[in-house]
């Protein structure tokens, strides 16, 4: 169960990492990777990231689902942009891929059954952040294997149990942008500034995730207590998460911890830019049967569990013309 925490746990490639994998996703839920075995640093994939949202908007709106652009074929994979504050606060815009290898349908997807499995989208003219980005998306795949491996292992099952959830894996990487957002001021001199958010405190629905986050900082944990713990920048390290789902798999004994993101101010890191994020969660194939380690009910299908949940998501709401 979660606890009472001051801040994230840190996490090597030590001989004992399944045991402390164990200890993290049963008391914080979230902690740092250092010396993770990728090719990029941090700089590099934030160059990417930012590469694509110094598009046009214009040029990105060509990708943009069909929840924003509906002549266009794409409905799960492609670009969102930055969303009004209706109800919450959702001020972000992104871009996700999924796996680079995904045949390419021929029809578009019916709008009532997104297809998960649906080819990326790129901008037309050459974009040279895409090969690159190509192989990152390889190396997290890889590594997300790697820790799964290692769960596994944790949840006192062979090291292989969760190779089936690999099968024609249609992991996502999404690539974020947090616009500066300008502080609200306090309504009288007695109180205090309101806490202004560019995405609003959640757990991950899926299985695992792992997040490049840039200096600027703005990402908050909450712990057993209901206290927002920060998550600051730890140069060269992933912030490591798991979501519902693998805390359904590990009959309850992983957390799935509420998160948010604090909107950045004018005092950024960034020259800027606002803060750039760029998390990959790892996915099963759409047809996976999702179910307890120890149990024998009957599970999830992940491609309905993902479908419902989109619901929710903001990228996902048709727009109103």
């Amino acid at each position: 169960m979660a606890t009472t925490f001051a801040s994230l746990p840190i996490i090597d490639k030590l001989p004992d990492l399944s045991q402390r994998l164990y200890q993290v996703f049963t008391t914080t839920g979230f902690a740092y990777l250092v010396n993770p075995p990728l090719s990029f640093p941090h700089e590099e994939v934030f160059a990417m990231a930012r590469d694509f949202f110094s598009l046009p908007l214009e040029d990105k709106m060509k990708l943009a689902k069909q929840s924003f652009r509906p002549q266009n074929p794409n409905a799960y994979r492609g670009y969102f942009p930055t969303q009004p504050l209706h109800d919450s606060d959702n001020l972000k815009e992104g871009f996700e891929i999924g796996p680079p290898s995904t045949a390419p349908t021929t029809t578009a997807p019916p709008t009532s059954q997104i297809t998960l499995a649906e080819p990326n989208v790129w901008p037309s003219h050459p974009f040279p952040a895409r090969p690159p980005l190509e192989h990152l998306y390889h190396e997290l795949q890889t590594l997300a294997s790697q820790l799964l491996a290692l769960l596994a292992l944790s949840l006192h099952q062979p090291a292989d149990y969760f190779d089936s959830y690999l099968v024609d894996s249609l992991s996502t990487l999404r690539l974020l942008h947090y616009p500066i957002v300008a502080s609200c001021p306090p309504a009288n001199l007695d109180s205090t500034p309101t806490i202004q958010l560019s995405c609003t405190p959640h757990t991950d629905s899926g299985i695992l995730t792992l997040l490049h986050q840039d200096p600027t900082g703005g990402l908050e944990v909450r712990d057993a207590s209901g206290t927002w713990i920060p998550a600051p920048y730890i140069p060269g390290s992933l912030v490591v998460n798991i979501g519902d789902l693998m805390a359904k798999v590990s009959g309850g004994r992983f957390v799935a911890t509420m998160h948010r993101v604090r909107a950045p101010g004018g005092d950024d890191a960034t020259g800027g830019w606002g803060r750039i994020s760029v998390p990959f969660f790892f996915e099963p194939e759409e047809r996976c049967l999702v179910r307890e380690v120890d149990g024998d009910g009957e599970g999830v299908v992940y491609g309905d569990h993902v479908r419902a949940k989109m619901k929710t998501w903001v990228e996902y709401q048709t727009v109103e013309k």
